[in-house]
């Protein structure tokens, strides 16, 4: 009969995982095709050994259970396992002893010892039990393989709930079916056939609800946070393909999940404590924190697998009784099921069996003598040892795809209420939006060879929403644009892009296993590389993409060697395994607008982020230097340099825009103090009232591509250790004992531009030229280990930037100095100040009186630094430096006119003569000596430290300065004199501008002496030019020496004057020379007589 194969199968399932069952009960419910428990207890024990996770069970438990099986037509009909209102706490293991012992929520015996003894003698009976002989073995394997591949669970409100400190993080899902699928994805009931050999399962989620609360010392939640997830509602799909019909486990396991719209929403309370739940996570990927310890090694995941695979009902009661079960194990007629994937959660947890296996489990046997894996055999027909041909891993592919996510973040405040005894209430305020669109995440795995993760967007927003302290700036009623809330744009729309995140999914009807196809993965390292190229994961996604790739090879690098091939410890040969981890991070073109709503909001979280006083989960490792530390061996040694695991991420960025505009308002001072760890001012909040300043001056910054590297040795302990106790190690040895840095710039630009009332931004005008530079820089690991080698670098940094140009008008700068103070100065509304329609009119290219610009180049910079434990030392040079000053031209349609203020090197031997200030002076030859070159070092105190005293070398070249008149127009511009006295200057007509423009530069020209002088007609009057200073007490006497300067009106414009202050100037140093001179002279003249006094004295008269 059917129901004496079925029957025990299910009861060893139920059994298996609910605690104080009554079988008698359950047979007879179960043979009458419905059973219904009610307020069932879990085995706690039971479902961490299984689970291996370092979580500890609390509580676990079931308040109703149903088990529908339809006898009569079980080959066509599901069983449906239905669980009303399941409910699990969990919480981190703390150490040996795990919490749930002293909660009293688990009654079982944990004495995994007497459990292994109690279940050891029946599981051989039950092996050897005889089958019935009424129904062929292979058709009870054949149906029982069938009902179990086409079994329905329905879970309804399922709550789980994990605590750890004062974080409270509870999932309620109202409901999850899952039931085998067809090649549509449709509900079906179906088998593993051949040619096909697939098995698909899909499970709907409904109404998933996420809360982050937070509880007081006493473990209750004063009031409840908003919802992280709130009814979210996704499906997952699970693909599974089979080698051959026999086949135990899956060759290719897929398993995806595809989320419509995810909207979550993140307070300031609740932030901090979902960053805590994000390094839980990172500390569990990475190994800081783990749930087996050394005792939970081979012994104990053997004593596991025995109470796992144990006889239904001979479990340890609440009496700690073993009580027989009549019921045969499943294994009696399903000898091809692995004995650790008996249970429903182990099935479920099987779909990864290369995370949780162990290489003991394909070792273990049936009692009629036969292996779970077929045997190879060798040429000779012997089979083959079990070690040389163990069963490969699976493939396994886990995947993420979300079509559009929305983060929210909002600020909390109390409100108070009138009742004295009424629960306290939380406002919540929409502060910041985070919007994705097309998110990809994507994992391939088999075993421990191979890893990867691919993480894609194609696209990112941000956006301001509603006030922040207490600014009203994106309110409903200001109505205001989205293009003035958006701060950051990345990527495309999926409109533009299409659904290319979804390439290759289950979601994908073009997939292969959609297609009836098997598909094809990639398992090599360097195929893998020059397949996900940077340009191709930008393709598919367009704002992000992060290829992680880890993977073990041996020592030929011919293919992956699993955990399995390596021989033991004890063996005598050594297999050399090479590990790579490489992360690659591509962020696309993306436009970041630092206004001040942004900052704000932005600098708000990080200051909500860090209020928390939470302890890391990984405790940083302390330098102990080991004084008995043994040198390697020379085999050792040439194994090492052979290959060294390094760790190895690389981030490039393309197309960055930075636009940072005048600040609007400032309240900075309130927020930068508590990011800095210091206290917040207990002053009242003066928040300004919010106008939108247009047109609105900003500072943007281009760069065409930003690459940086950054590589560490992968066990930087044991190498560090090893490496420092040799005398010599090599230079390869030394170059992976530091952290490496490596960042490069490509064009490089920055400028002015303004926003207009549209949101339209005016075309950039330049203030840094494009350019590029790199700078390198390594990091000695554990510097501690190293104090016996004083000369290893601990600190190395190198700079380069070939070339590099600063460009300003006089206007350009006062108006950055304007921007700049309304970031560096909390005035309310920082665009008030220095700002004028007449300044922004000449910056941007009003038509108006042109201005002189300002250029300053270097070129062929290099700086060096070094620092060791005794000493530090830095060097550098400069190749060459160039200031000038561009004039417009005096007549319309001239060239403008480069006049050099200052350049080197320079050969200044003939710089007093006329002929060097009227020659064409011609740049120097690649090969001439650096305009700087210096060399600095400082030795460091310490105990061995010699007194030796600071070392300074500097070689500079000639440098030629011509101090002009036009330097004096550019610094005492006429706006910088309106914008301090606040008052702006009056239309003029473009005629009277273009007469005013060419007056002055007129006489600019003949009043500069850089640039090459004109033919000028002689003077007819005497009085166009003041006489030679030589001459004393006449009105021009303190103006230098062959510098005529023409005199000028009294009613002469504004150029004039700052001209005439600039020579008054020079005329008061050339008094002071002067006076100087004459000082010296008549001192050297009176010294002189009273020498010729002493002579005459001294000497006998002739009279």
């Amino acid at each position: 009969m059917l129901e004496s194969y079925v029957t025990p199968l299910l009861m060893s399932y139920v059994n298996r995982y609910i605690k104080n069952l009554k079988p008698s009960d359950l047979q007879l419910s179960l043979w009458g095709g419905d059973v219904v428990l009610s307020k069932l207890e879990l085995k706690l024990d039971v479902l961490e050994q299984e689970l291996k996770l370092p979580f500890t069970f609390l509580s676990g438990h079931i308040h109703e259970l149903r088990i529908h099986v339809p006898w009569t037509k079980l080959g066509s009909e599901p069983v449906v396992v239905t669980i009303n209102t399941m409910e699990c706490i969990l919480k981190l293991k703390d150490g040996a002893q795990d919490d749930h012992d002293s909660c009293g929520s688990s009654s079982t015996s944990r004495s995994a010892s007497d459990s292994a003894k109690l279940l050891a003698k029946p599981r051989r009976v039950q092996q050897t039990a005889p089958p019935d002989p009424d129904l062929p073995p292979g058709y009870v394997q054949s149906l029982i393989r069938r009902v179990v591949n086409n079994v329905n669970v329905v879970v309804n409100n399922l709550i789980l709930k994990y605590v750890e400190d004062d974080i409270v993080l509870s999932v309620n899902i109202t409901s999850a079916e899952c039931f085998t699928a067809d090649e549509f994805w449709d509900r079906a009931f179906m088998d593993v056939t051949a040619p096909e050999l697939v098995l698909r399962k899909a499970i709907n989620f409904s109404d998933c609800t996420v809360c982050l609360d937070k509880r007081n010392a006493s473990g209750k939640i004063d009031f409840y946070q908003d919802p992280l997830l709130y009814k979210c509602s996704f499906r997952t799909r699970l693909h599974f393909s089979y080698d051959n019909i026999n086949s135990k486990i899956p060759a290719v396991i897929k398993v995806q999940t595809m989320v419509e719209s995810l909207k979550l929403s993140i307070t300031d309370q609740q932030l901090p404590m979902f960053i805590r739940i994000m390094e839980l996570v990172i500390a569990l990927y990475y190994g800081e924190i783990g749930g087996h310890k050394d005792a939970e090694g081979l012994e104990s995941s053997g004593l596991v697998r025995d109470v796992a695979v144990g006889v239904p009902g001979k479990e340890d009661d609440g009496d700690g009784q073993g009580v027989a079960s009549p019921y045969p194990s499943p294994e009696t007629y399903l000898p091809g099921m692995e004995e650790d994937q008996q249970g429903w959660v182990s099935w479920a947890w099987s779909f990864v069996p290369a995370l949780v296996g162990t290489g003991e489990e394909d070792e273990e046997r049936h009692g009629d003598g036969e292996r779970v894996y077929h045997q190879e055999m060798e040429e000779d027909g012997r089979p083959s040892s079990p070690q040389q041909h163990a069963p490969r891993d699976p493939v396994v592919s886990v995947g993420f795809y979300c079509t559009k996510a929305t983060v929210t973040f909002k600020l909390t405040e109390s409100q108070a209420d009138s009742s004295y005894y009424s629960p306290q209430k939380v406002k919540s305020r929409e502060v910041l939006c985070l919007e994705q669109e097309g998110i990809t995440i994507e994992v391939l795995m088999m075993g421990e060879p191979f890893f990867n993760c691919q993480v894609g967007f194609v696209g990112f927003r941000a956006l301001c929403l509603k006030g922040i302290m207490g600014v009203k700036d994106f309110e409903e009623n200001m109505n205001r644009s989205e293009e003035d809330a958006l701060f950051f744009c990345c990527g495309e729309t999926l409109s533009s892009k299409g659904n290319t995140y979804l390439t290759n999914s289950l979601f994908d009807y073009r997939s292969p296993e959609n297609n009836g196809v098997r598909a094809e993965f990639i398992l090599d390292a360097i195929h893998h590389k020059e397949t996900y190229t940077e340009a191709a994961g930008m393709q598919r996604f367009g704002a992000f993409y992060m290829d992680y790739l880890y993977t073990v090879e041996n020592a030929s690098g011919s293919e992956h060697v699993g955990p399995q091939d390596f021989p033991p410890p004890g063996g005598k040969e050594t297999t050399v395994s090479q590990e790579t981890s490489v992360k690659r991070l591509v962020v696309g073109p993306l436009d970041l607008r630092l206004h001040s709503s942004a900052v704000h909001r932005v600098l708000k979280m990080v200051a909500c982020a860090l209020d928390h006083e939470y302890e890391p989960y990984g405790k940083p490792q302390s330098d102990t230097v080991e004084d008995s530390r043994v040198p390697p061996s020379p085999q050792e040694l040439a194994a090492l340099e052979e290959f060294i695991p390094t760790r190895l991420t690389c981030l490039t960025l393309l197309q960055v825009s930075i636009t940072v505009p005048t600040a609007e308002f400032n309240l900075l001072d309130q927020l930068l103090p508590v990011i800095l760890g210091q206290k917040a001012s207990a002053a009242q909040l003066n928040a300004p009232v919010f106008q939108p300043v247009r047109p609105l001056p900003a500072v943007r910054v281009l760069v065409d591509k930003v690459n940086l590297e950054h590589s560490v040795p992968m066990y930087a302990t044991e190498l560090v250790s090893t490496v420092s106790s040799l005398s010599q190690p090599s230079d390869t040895l030394l170059h992976h004992c530091y952290a490496h840095c490596y960042l490069k710039v490509f064009g490089f630009q920055a400028g002015l531009t303004s926003m207009d009332s549209n949101g339209c931004f005016l075309p950039l005008t330049p203030i840094i030229p494009s350019f590029s530079t790199a700078l390198y820089g390594k990091l000695l690991r554990l510097p501690a280990l190293w104090s016996r080698r004083s000369s290893v670098p601990v600190t190395e940094c190198i700079f380069e930037l070939p070339h590099f140009t600063v460009q300003a008008t006089r206007a350009q700068t006062v108006l950055l100095q304007a921007i700049c103070q309304s970031w560096t100065h909390s005035l309310g509304r920082g665009a008030s100040s220095g700002l004028s329609e007449t300044l922004l009119s000449e910056v941007f290219k009003a038509p108006g009186a042109p201005s002189p610009t300002l250029e300053g180049s270097v070129q062929n910079v290099e700086l060096k630094y070094c620092s060791k434990a005794t000493v530090r030392c830095a060097s550098g040079a400069v190749g060459a430096i160039k200031v000038c000053a561009r004039t417009p031209g005096s007549a319309e349609g001239s060239k403008e006119r480069l006049v050099p203020l200052i350049q080197g090197p320079s050969d200044t031997r003939e710089l007093h003569t006329s002929r060097w200030l009227n020659e064409i002076r011609k740049p120097e030859s690649l090969l001439a000596p650096d305009l700087l070159a210096f060399s600095v070092q400082v030795p460091l105190q310490g105990d061995d430290c010699r007194n030796s005293g600071a070392v300074l070398l500097v070689s500079v070249q000639g440098i030629a300065v011509n101090v002009d008149p036009v330097f004096s127009t550019w610094l005492l511009h006429q706006t910088q004199r309106a914008e301090r006295s606040g008052s702006r200057l009056p239309p003029q007509t473009p005629g009277a501008n273009a007469m005013a423009v060419s007056l002055a530069k007129r006489r600019e020209d003949e009043a500069s002496v850089g640039s090459a002088p004109l033919a000028k007609p002689p003077s007819n009057q005497a009085s166009d030019y003041a006489s030679s200073p030589v001459k004393t007490k006449t009105a021009t006497e303190s103006r230098p020496l062959s510098l005529p300067v023409k005199v000028t009106p009294a009613t002469q414009p504004s150029w004039a004057s700052s001209e005439e202050r600039v020579k008054e100037i020079i005329a008061r140093v050339w008094d002071a020379v002067k006076q100087l001179t004459l000082q010296a002279l008549r001192t050297s003249h009176i010294h002189l007589l009273s020498k010729t006094e002493q002579i005459l004295i001294s000497r006998p008269s002739l009279s």
